[in-house]
């Protein structure tokens, strides 16, 4: 437990590193899109040697799959169900600031989620490092959104308070499967494989480059690389 608590730290405290960064010295775009590009690429490795490998270990084809498909469904389904609410707020001229850290939120749930599980298999360090890496650019990026609504003290804390949350996730993820089967853990395994891999291709991916452009690519490629390094280490 003390090794799950210290990682949900480590993890999260991205988040309010992040929103300091961004709502008081936002970076270039440039560095910004490396640093989302990197993220995905990390997380990339995540999904399939720290998740998707270990549900298909424990539970089989079938059952891997159709929890990483059920991963994929669920956030397709409530990103939709953001992205309209986004829109009505953007036509109202709303919080549109909070429509974006919750799509964070949704991103960072599985993922911390999958710490904890994959914390019980023994290391997570990989995972940890591409939760890291893709907490920090998302914040930036977030908190400069609500910089045109919020101030920077309220950025900060919004952002810390969902910090906590997703620290929370992850004990939440160690605690509550400790000691269950193989089989059974196969399924959070393979569901976070899903939703993260989702995230990448709605999320991550797109907006790494757009902010970018091609060469994002490199940082992709170097994201993956480092990551497999400390996975294979």
């Amino acid at each position: 437990m003390g090794e799950a608590i210290l990682f949900a730290v480590i993890a999260s405290s991205a988040l309010p590193l992040g929103a300091l960064i961004g709502a008081w010295r936002p970076p270039p775009r440039a560095a910004t899109a490396a640093l989302l590009g990197f993220a995905s690429g990390a997380l990339i490795t995540a999904v399939a040697f720290e998740l998707f490998e270990k549900a298909f270990e424990h539970g089989g084809a079938w059952r891997a799959g159709l929890a990483f498909f059920a991963g994929a469904t669920a956030f397709v389904a409530v990103d939709g169900w953001l992205e309209r609410r986004k829109t009505r707020q953007q036509a109202r001229g709303g919080a549109v600031g909070l429509a974006l850290l919750a799509g964070v939120t949704l991103d960072g749930v599985p993922e911390n989620l999958a710490m904890g599980v994959a914390l019980l298999e023994g290391s997570a360090v990989t995972l940890l490092v591409a939760i890291f890496a893709s907490n920090l650019p998302e914040a930036i990026v977030g908190a400069q959104k609500m910089r045109e609504e919020y101030g920077r003290e309220d950025v900060v804390l919004i952002w810390t308070a969902t910090a906590v949350l997703l620290a929370i996730a992850v004990v939440v993820g160690y605690a509550a499967l400790e000691g269950v089967s193989d089989s059974t853990l196969s399924w959070p395994l393979g569901f976070a494989a899903g939703a993260v891999l989702a995230s990448l291709a709605d999320t991550l991916m797109p907006e790494a480059f757009s902010e970018g452009g091609p060469p994002v690519a490199y940082a992709t490629a170097l994201g993956f690389l480092l990551s497999f390094m400390v996975s294979a280490a």
